[in-house]
């Protein structure tokens, strides 16, 4: 999750003193509520918005990549790597949009809205996608995973209602993140990519990690420990109680 929420709350709180420096809100809502052409959206585009689509863009190839794994053989690592390498990418785009933001001092209430869109791609989808690729793969395993991506969800959409009301420090963002942000994901992520390169995949030598519980041909299927973490990390994202001071 990037900054750019806390520009575009800052521009708002500072309007009440100095209305004509919206950060470009205003100029953005007309354009967009202009019946102006097929394409007229584009316009109304910021340059910071643009870096938000391809945190969206490596967040589907992520979940592409993770599908190709699936078609091919289990030993084929080449489109999980992949799939693994792209979150990453997405995570420097997702940085990227904020700095830009506030170097260009263009705050956008449609770029705070994509974020949360492109974060929930990259950070929530991406990973339960490869998760079920490597071999989470039973009723069960992928109810769990349909949780965590949920609690994602969940948690984007807390942030974009509540995010103006979180205690603020002097420059105006939040002091804190209510609950792990989604982006954390991406030590699982790195877990994943550890677990590729010692085997530990369906079909792998060493099978899943973590082994599984049941059996995988009765009406359950079973399920696979490892999973759990899943459903941690999606509890973290939607806690109250944690705070994580922001950089």
């Amino acid at each position: 999750m990037s900054l750019r929420s806390s520009v575009a709350n800052g521009a708002a709180d500072k309007s009440f003193s100095s209305p004509p420096d919206d950060g470009g809100q205003e100029k953005q809502k007309k354009l967009l509520a202009a019946d102006a052409g097929h394409f007229s959206m584009i316009k109304a585009l910021h340059l910071a918005d643009l870096i938000t689509e391809l945190n969206g863009f490596c967040g589907f190839m992520s979940i592409l990549s993770s599908m190709r794994y699936c078609l091919g053989s289990p030993t084929s690592y080449g489109p999980i790597y992949i799939a693994l390498a792209f979150i990453p990418f997405g995570l420097f785009f997702d940085f990227m949009d904020g700095k830009v933001a506030r170097w260009r001092k263009k705050s956008s209430l449609m770029g705070q809205e994509l974020d949360s869109l492109a974060d929930l791609i990259s950070f929530g989808v991406a990973p339960a996608s490869a998760a079920f690729a490597l071999g989470l793969r039973t009723p069960l395993d992928t109810l769990l995973l349909s949780f965590f991506v949920l609690c994602g969800l969940t948690r984007l959409a807390r942030f974009n209602v509540t995010v103006s009301t979180l205690p603020k420090d002097a420059t105006g963002k939040s002091k804190y993140f209510e609950g792990t942000p989604i982006p954390t994901s991406l030590g699982m992520v790195a877990t994943m990519a550890w677990a590729v390169s010692q085997g530990y995949v369906i079909g792998g030598e060493k099978g899943v990690l973590g082994g599984i519980i049941g059996d995988e041909l009765s009406w359950w299927g079973g399920v696979h420990p490892i999973v759990g973490v899943f459903v941690g990390w999606g509890c973290a994202m939607v806690s109250r109680t944690i705070h994580i001071p922001k950089p």
